[in-house]
């Protein structure tokens, strides 16, 4: 038995989805400027980042800290220090992909940090007295939302469904591969 004969019908139902997805990497550069001349960097790390998503134009805009901790030395050598810079930043990702049906009061907006803010490159900058950091990091950023979805309903409910007897096809009888070109199969299967 075909759903045809089963006399399906089709309902619109409202429903959470997910509507819309990003996804964004990113190299930044922020300048450091410790209390002593630099003379050599010992180490740079990105600590304590924090960000919360909010909906912004067409994307989804993620807005954080983080930390920049650079060890150094200075004194030709003979003492060291840490310059620490607390950062803020914007990051707008734009959604690769939006449902046009969803309704925007029911949006809710996350971000997840694909790749932590990790210091890349530290080096002393040409004047001499700061600090150039390369900073990577990368965010993926969803929508939720209600939304429309068209859904098949079978009068009399599910309990008058038997698997055995139901067959779902798709305008012509499935097994029907006769036109099917033998040359692009995979041997290697």
């Amino acid at each position: 038995m075909t759903i045809a004969d089963k006399q399906l019908q089709y309902r619109e139902i409202i429903t959470k989805a997910v509507c819309g997805k990003g996804r964004k990497f990113t190299t930044v550069t922020h300048t450091v400027t410790p209390p002593h001349k630099p003379t050599s960097i010992l180490g740079a790390w990105i600590i304590n980042h924090q960000y919360e998503a909010v909906r912004s134009g067409d994307g989804i805009e993620v807005i954080g800290t983080y930390d920049i901790d650079i060890w150094y030395s200075y004194s030709d050598n003979s003492q060291t220090d840490v310059a620490k810079e607390s950062v803020q930043f914007v990051e707008n990702v734009p959604l690769s992909y939006v449902d046009p049906k969803h309704r925007a009061s029911t949006e809710e907006v996350a971000a997840e940090v694909l790749q932590e803010p990790n210091c890349i490159e530290a080096n002393i900058s040409s004047n001499g007295s700061s600090v150039v950091v390369r900073v990577e990091r990368e965010f993926a950023v969803e929508m939720v939302a209600e939304t429309k979805v068209c859904v098949a309903v079978v009068p009399g409910g599910c309990s008058d469904i038997d698997d055995k007897d139901m067959a779902f096809t798709l305008g012509e009888e499935d097994g029907d591969f006769e036109d099917l070109d033998s040359d692009l199969l995979d041997d290697e299967l």
